[in-house]
């Protein structure tokens, strides 16, 4: 028989037991994962080995939503205004959260505080190359032919305010040449001009033209990374052609809508990092010129990327790119 006092203690017990009760376990639902760019490029190289790593882990499908626009711009914008549930992210990368400040006048989204930071996934450096038959082998032949013959000296890249073109300008600001900039909607447009002969150069993602480098019909001047890329091992770095100045990378992280459970990044973070650790996926982004930079607390990434963006900035006046 139920007493008084029994009763009591239930009715009391009762606002306590509610707000457990509203709180579901994450993930209760999909995650979907925001990619700004097409299938196929780096972002998706990486993500996608990683994906299966998290469906396992968290026992809830993944999904990947490819939505390129306005140069990764119009995801990101998506998921800053998503709900901090941990069932929106976003993979992205130096263009939209250092670059895009720079190349538009309004955002729809403040880099610096729209988003809890998850997890640094690596980073894609740029690679000078010309066609394969070319008489230049350096670096210091590519400077010398743009400053006896500027007009002669172009290079392509995957666009107006890629990390390609504006790694291409910051290197011609350290030798102190001036190179003509074509853009192209892609790697594979930019390298089908360097190799019919229309432009004497690319700046683009190693990982790209790997392939064509290996194969003889590109000829990789040099490398933007800090170090040798295992991909193409025989290419010297930007420092060790004397341009110390000029190192980049492409980076790549994850991210969520401002305000996520700073368990539920935990949680992901160890995740993905014991994902790119791993010997198949680490061998897989290695083989396609993807370097890693570490892992990286959410207070590390967010001074990471203020850098970043301070560091491109002008980077992106000197090339002459008006805000649209």
């Amino acid at each position: 028989m139920t007493t008084r006092r029994q009763i009591l203690a239930a009715a009391m017990m009762a606002p306590l037991a509610a707000p457990a009760l509203a709180q579901s376990p994450w993930p209760n639902r999909p995650v979907r994962i925001l990619n700004p760019y097409a299938p196929g490029g780096t972002s998706d190289l990486i993500i996608r080995p990683l994906t299966d790593r998290l469906e396992r882990a968290f026992g809830r499908p993944f999904i990947i939503e490819n939505k390129p626009g306005a140069g990764g711009t119009v995801a990101t914008a998506e998921a800053a205004r998503a709900q901090a549930d941990g069932h929106t992210l976003l993979v992205t990368n130096t263009g939209p959260l250092a670059v895009a400040a720079a190349l538009f006048r309004s955002l729809a989204y403040d880099p610096q505080r729209a988003f809890s930071w998850v997890s640094m996934l690596g980073g894609a450096p740029i690679v000078c190359a010309v066609k394969g038959d070319s008489p230049m082998a350096t670096l210091a032949d590519y400077k010398a032919l743009a400053a006896r013959r500027a007009e002669e000296v172009s290079f392509g890249s995957s666009g107006i305010g890629s990390m390609g073109h504006l790694t291409g300008v910051m290197w011609g600001l350290e030798a102190g040449v001036q190179m003509l900039h074509v853009p192209f909607r892609g790697a594979a447009e930019a390298q089908q001009s360097v190799l019919g002969g229309n432009t004497t150069s690319l700046w683009d993602t190693s990982g790209a033209n790997a392939g064509a480098i290996r194969g003889g019909s590109l000829k990789a001047l040099g490398v933007s990374s800090a170090e040798r890329v295992s991909a193409l091992p025989d290419v010297p770095t930007l420092v060790q052609a004397g341009f110390p100045g000029s190192v980049s990378t492409n980076w790549f992280l994850m991210a969520a809508p401002a305000g996520l459970d700073p368990a539920i990044a935990a949680r992901l973070n160890t995740e993905l990092q014991a994902g790119l650790a791993d010997a198949a996926i680490k061998a897989r982004l290695e083989s396609v010129g993807v370097v890693s930079l570490g892992d990286m607390s959410p207070t590390a990434i967010a001074d990471f990327v203020a850098r970043e963006t301070t560091r491109w900035a002008p980077v992106v006046r000197a090339a002459g790119v008006q805000p649209s």
